[in-house]
């Protein structure tokens, strides 16, 4: 949400263009130092225990944000937002992918993250809400619903039974030691391209997601709510439609072509990046809100494939630790890349230069995800 109410908490808590930049920036970097010894810990603890504990405190951290009232205050909420989070998302996919194997892996894996793209499209009520009252109203209202949903977790959230994993043994494998997690994804060539590939893509999303809704506002004389709510919804309502689509594609072309789940997001990486450029370059906001939508729809293809291509490239007692670490290089990278908007904007450099280095690294991108696809050793594993 904080985003899309930039103005408002800009007024409340007086920053530089900079210094609100590092808001988002200072949560990325404490989600990505946290998130390989999180991954970790999901390789090896109980995940819906993990789930529900995080809701539950990014929620607190949530309703306790608005008595934020300097911005170091609101600076230490972020990177406590992020600490909390960070486990969520690798014991949730490695989860999911544990319960759907085969031909419903990617559609299982793009529904868990469409989830995530609903809410994220809701965010855009957070201008709206600044506007009808102020930055506060958002964060208690949907911190008091986490905590309430953290609690139907407890009930309704299970781990899948070892008998019913995919281990052959009939005993659960031996745990891998800390060091020799990272020694193992640290030798694996094709997880290396898949950093590369993880951390150039954090650029192009964190930066979208943090600058968009700016760049709409005050280049198309928009209030904030209206260009937060605009922004928010075409993104996040196509990147779910996206998700879905790259997961039903995914799944059904894996049936007759091995390569399937590598091809689809690079199909989608080749459209998005024009979608990108159309947004930096037209006059007129229908293009624009055209061009964000397919950039959302083909950029998110991607996502529900990620887990299913890292289940053909890594241990399966290392999946949540590989997505963990894959997250600290995207949010580190995408943190800096939305931290040198905040500069570009200081230094009075136009936002839209910030979407063109973006398309770039879409293109780049496909390639390293081409490449990837002509191995013969990972095609053997589908």
């Amino acid at each position: 949400m904080i985003t899309t109410m930039r103005g408002s908490i800009m007024e409340a808590i007086p920053m530089t263009e900079a210094q609100f930049g590092l808001l988002t920036s200072i949560f990325l970097i404490v989600y990505a130092i946290v998130s390989p010894f999180a991954g970790y810990f999901s390789d090896r603890f109980n995940r819906s225990h993990i789930i529900t504990g995080c809701v539950l405190t990014w929620s607190l951290v949530t309703l306790l944000t608005p008595y934020a009232r300097t911005y170091e205050q609101l600076v230490f909420s972020r990177a406590l937002l992020a600490l909390s989070q960070a486990a969520c998302m690798p014991a949730s996919a490695t989860l999911i992918v544990d319960y759907h194997r085969g031909s419903t892996r990617s559609l299982a894996s793009g529904i868990i993250l469409s989830g995530a793209m609903a809410g994220a499209a809701m965010s855009g009520l957070g201008g709206w809400f600044a506007d009808a009252h102020d930055w506060t109203y958002s964060y208690k209202l949907f911190g008091f619903i986490g905590i309430v949903y953290a609690v139907g977790l407890m009930f309704l959230l299970r781990e899948l039974p070892f008998k019913q994993s995919e281990s052959t043994t009939s005993t659960p494998p031996e745990r891998i030691k800390l060091k020799e997690a990272f020694i193992s994804l640290a030798t694996n060539r094709a997880y290396l391209s898949i950093l590369v590939f993880g951390s150039l893509l954090g650029v192009v999303g964190w930066s979208v997601i943090g600058w968009m809704p700016t760049y709409i506002k005050e280049h198309f004389n928009l209030t904030e709510g209206k260009a937060g709510l605009l922004t928010t919804v075409c993104l996040n309502a196509s990147a779910l439609l996206g998700m879905l689509i790259g997961g039903i594609w995914a799944d059904r072309w894996s049936r007759t072509h091995p390569r399937a789940r590598l091809l689809v997001p690079i199909i989608g990486l080749c459209c998005a990046a024009p979608a990108v450029l159309l947004i930096a370059k037209t006059p007129v906001l229908g293009l624009a809100l055209a061009g964000l939508s397919l950039y959302g729809l083909a950029r998110y293809f991607t996502d529900p494939n990620m887990m299913p291509i890292l289940c053909l490239i890594v241990d399966s007692r290392l999946r949540a630790t590989s997505w963990g670490i894959s997250t600290f290089f995207s949010c580190i990278v995408g943190g800096m890349g939305i931290y040198a908007g905040g500069l570009l904007r200081d230094a009075h450099i136009d936002i839209s230069r910030i979407f063109q280095f973006a398309a770039i690294n879409l293109v780049i991108c496909a390639v390293i995800l081409y490449c990837l696809s002509r191995s013969k050793n990972i095609i053997a594993k589908e």
